[in-house]
């Protein structure tokens, strides 16, 4: 077998791996192959249609979130069962008459709550025969299509989730409940939204279609080779340049693929032997590739489908998601770029040759010609949109879209001047770098929907749903012009071939974004049943008391404890289906324990911790399948390749321990543009350090010490406060007497920090921290009011008198009667990153140290 044969099968392999993860492994012909093309097509129509203000402008088809949950899910599972294959044996060119019988009763169970919605209302938690009957079929052909599309693990999981419901009475006393009978399961479970038509599925079916579908449309649109390219041109010339173009052009086919297989092997089979070219073995060739694509659901503003259901989950905007996540992603791929050149510095790699070497001159006059235009663009669109706004009202809208369409019409007459882009073969004997400057004006045209994504996220506010209906929406018009519009720039002729590819193009991003969402699908709807049955059961309350028992109380032990459940779940759930678990039982636990502890956790922090770990799952040994695609291409072994590319995200792991105890990686609690600039440049000088640190090399070699020193350096950069609450504690506590003269002094928008105590409703004594949350006032009482709270005083103690429902104060985690036991003040003390002198005065004289040695191995070289 020659090379090109043995490249076709590997790749033949590879669409294997992403066909029976992703996508679904069968093709049949005739009738039934065309049923699998119509029926994601009318899903992904569907969708559309769902998400678009059309409804209500013909008053047509007009469905509340449940009815469209329950569509979603009958298309999910119907394509469950005819695209997956029951078992490795099972046929792979026909459908078997079985799984035609389960996909239409799989559908017809999961759409019941759409035909039968209005008998439903009428008989809530009383169901007759044929509900049951409905309810049961569904939640076993949902389980077995979890099975199919996604493995054995999350469906035993939820089975597992299941039998605790119903055999609550008879499991040890630790975990025992009532239990509860079929009738209120089923109603639960399958009847109402709280288990599988919950909030996962809405999320599912509200937000995360869209983005995938936004994603592929923009994948057949050729915006994942633009991207390639790119990012190959820019970076490839550098040490281990093509490792380099891996990391970044992974970071932006994050906007295409929400899933790290797909990921690998779209930029792998282009980057990993291109790696290996300039003197990366194949398993750090792909472990690379691994780690740079897993990172890819973590990077704004198109995020793992999890990164959605925070929003829900949380209470949060999206925006605020985003905001929380975009320091941690950026220090987390610049930390893999700069292992990536250490790589290439141990092993004195070099880059591949351009066409027209730049001198440094030249390079830095264009990088800053380009930020400075990019920034002279962005403030004309920001300030000039904001100026129509007020001037033309609602015309503004007709105004700016308009000059969108001149905008893309005149971006496609630039792009038309230079060749297309075509994606070269890694493995020929001469490859040289594309030009810059042609290669990134050559598909401008395609940041374009991703702006309209970012702004109407961002600067509109509007929900992710309708944003990603706006820039699918232009992503469509796209698909549809810009191969006619290339062609008639280009004077090729043939307009009516090139429109026609058009809409193939967007026939094949239709069908394939919905084949994408299958099993992301069935996995929010079985993901539903755990978080049914802890609201059914109570389990939540059961894991907080198992949790603190195991771990005594120590919120170090907790956070550990959830990330090792992350990642050995994550072995076999999918990222989604991981984070809902996860999240749903240990994010209360871990707030509620970390109050009791003094540690004042935000639940967006939490949530994030849970998504970080769940997503590095995908490259965990020795289940990892992005590993094992990474190894396939790269014809490493694959439990090596996994190891190596955990040991390249170790940068990553540690980031959730630290934003826990120091929010402002997540932008949280930053006063003002200053603070925001050096906690960005302290984050990213501490990751870059922290990276040398783990790899044993900095300037030359790390000696042990030097690696000590390197780490205690990252820690002190990243988490000043930790020494420096040692020698100067942020707060004072003072009597709960003053309560309200703290309360009105605190200036607007600090929280009042008290520590209050009390029994809860299982008659468990408990003490926490409490931060609650005031508003402008003149006095120190008006103030507590406002946010809910009227104290008593009896024999000199202050205990909770009155607690409005709803307000801050019981958000808090405040209840009546509880004594408020101190009241935490401010202490005016010197900034923490006043440490921050000493700890660079440490890292020039590790860099002097090294320097030295450094110039001595040149000399007797």
């Amino acid at each position: 077998m020659n090379n090109n044969e043995a490249t076709q099968a590997s790749r033949e392999e590879l669409e294997e791996m992403i066909a029976q993860s992703d996508t679904g492994a069968r093709s049949p012909a005739g009738i039934p192959g065309k049923i699998l093309i119509g029926v994601p097509l009318l899903w992904s129509l569907f969708q559309l249609w769902y998400a678009s203000p059309l409804p209500f402008i013909f008053r047509f088809a007009i469905l509340n979130d449940t009815e469209a949950r329950a569509i979603h899910l009958a298309f999910a599972i119907f394509l469950a069962f005819t695209a997956y294959p029951a078992w490795k044996n099972s046929p792979r060119d026909r459908i078997p008459i079985q799984d035609w019988v389960f996909a239409l009763v799989g559908s017809f169970s999961a759409a019941y709550l759409y035909t039968a919605y209005a008998a439903l209302a009428e008989r809530p938690g009383a169901p007759i025969t044929f509900d049951l009957v409905v309810a049961v079929c569904g939640m076993v052909l949902l389980l077995e299509a979890t099975r199919r599309a996604l493995g054995p693990p999350l469906m035993v999981v939820c089975a597992v989730f299941l039998i605790y419901t119903f055999g609550g009475p008879y499991m040890p006393d630790v975990i025992a409940h009532k239990g509860a009978s079929l009738s209120k399961t089923m109603s639960h479970q399958w009847l109402g939204t709280e288990g599988v038509f919950g909030v996962a599925l809405g999320v599912s079916t509200s937000f995360v279609f869209l983005f995938v579908l936004f994603g592929s449309l923009l994948d057949k649109a050729g915006a994942g080779n633009y991207f390639i390219k790119v990012a190959f041109s820019l970076l490839g010339h550098m040490r281990g340049g093509p490792a380099k173009a891996a990391v970044v052009s992974s970071g932006m086919s994050g906007l295409i693929s929400g899933s790290s297989i797909a990921n690998v092997v779209t930029t792998g089979t282009f980057t990993i032997p291109l790696m290996k070219r300039v003197g990366f073995p194949g398993t750090k060739a792909g472990a690379v590739e691994v780690a740079a694509s897993t990172n890819g659901q973590l990077t704004p503003p198109i995020m793992g489908a999890a990164a959605f259901l925070m929003v829900e989950y949380v209470g949060v905007s999206y925006v605020e998601v985003i905001k929380a996540a975009i320091l941690p992603a950026l220090i987390s791929y610049i930390a893999l770029v700069y292992i990536v050149h250490l790589e290439a510095l141990k092993a004195n790699m070099q880059g591949l040759p351009r066409r027209h070497e730049r001198t440094m001159a030249q390079s830095l006059f264009a990088y800053s010609t380009t930020f400075i235009g990019i920034a002279i663009v962005t403030a004309l669109v920001y300030y000039g949109i904001g100026w129509m706004k007020g001037v033309f009202g609602a015309a503004a809208v007709w105004i700016v879209g308009i000059g969108v369409l001149i905008s893309y019409v005149g971006l496609l007459w630039y792009a038309a001047r230079y060749p297309e882009l075509e994606m070269d073969d890694p493995n020929s004997a001469v490859l040289e770098l594309p030009e810059v400057g042609p290669t990134i004006k050559s598909g401008l045209y395609f940041l374009l929907p991703v702006v309209i994504l970012v702004w109407c996220l961002t600067v509109e506010r509007f929900s992710p749903g309708l944003s990603a209906f706006w820039a699918t929406v232009f992503m469509i018009f796209i698909l549809l012009t810009q191969r006619p519009l290339l062609a008639y720039f280009r004077a090729q002729g043939a307009l009516s071939n090139a429109a026609r590819q058009g809409g193939q193009d967007l026939f094949d991003g239709l069908v394939a974004g919905a084949r994408n969402m299958i099993g992301i699908g069935v996995a929010t709807a079985a993901a539903g049943i755990v978080v049914g049955t802890v609201t059914l059961t109570g389990i939540g309350l059961v894991m907080t008391e198992f949790v603190e028992f195991i771990s005594g109380g120590n919120i170090m032990l907790m956070l550990g404890f959830t990330a090792i459940i992350s990642l050995i779940l994550g072995m076999g759930l999918p990222t989604t289906a991981n984070y809902i678990v996860v999240s749903t039982l240990m994010a209360p636990v871990i707030v509620t324990l970390g109050a009791q502890s003094g540690l004042i956790v935000p639940l967006l922090a939490v949530h994030l911790f849970v998504f970080y770990f769940g997503i590095l799952a995908d490259d965990t040994p020795p289940v990892g399948l992005a590993a094992f695609a990474a190894a396939a291409i790269a014809q490493s072994d694959p439990i090596r390749t996994g190891i190596q590319g955990f040991t390249y995200d170790i940068r990553t792991a540690i980031l959730p321990f630290l934003f826990i105890f120091n929010t402002q990686l997540l932008l949280m609690g930053i006063g003002n543009w200053f603070e925001l600039l050096v906690t960005i440049l302290s984050a990213i000088t501490a990751m870059l350090i922290f990276a040398a640190a783990t790899q044993g090399y900095w300037l030359v070699r790390s000696r042990w010490w030097e690696t000590l020193a390197l780490l205690l350096i990252a820690f002190t950069l990243f988490r000043p406060g930790f020494w420096w609450d040692k020698v100067y504690p942020p707060m004072e506590s003072v009597a709960a007497t003053q309560i309200e003269e703290v309360a009105r002094q605190l200036p607007d928008g600090l929280p009042l920090r008290m520590v209050a105590e009390g029994e809860t409703l299982d008659g468990d004594k408990v003490r926490k921290t409490v931060l609650l949350s005031l508003q402008p006032g003149t006095s120190g009482k008006e103030r507590l009011a406002q946010a809910g709270l009227e104290t008593r005083t009896e024999s000199g103690r202050i205990f909770v008198d009155n607690l409005v429902f709803g307000s801050a104060a019981e958000k808090a985690g405040l209840d009546f009667d509880w004594e408020i036991q101190s009241v935490e003040k401010s202490i005016d003390r010197l900034p923490k990153q006043l440490l921050f002198i000493p700890t660079l005065l440490l890292l020039a004289g590790v860099g002097a140290v090294q320097l030295g040695r450094r110039r001595k191995q040149v000399a007797s070289a």
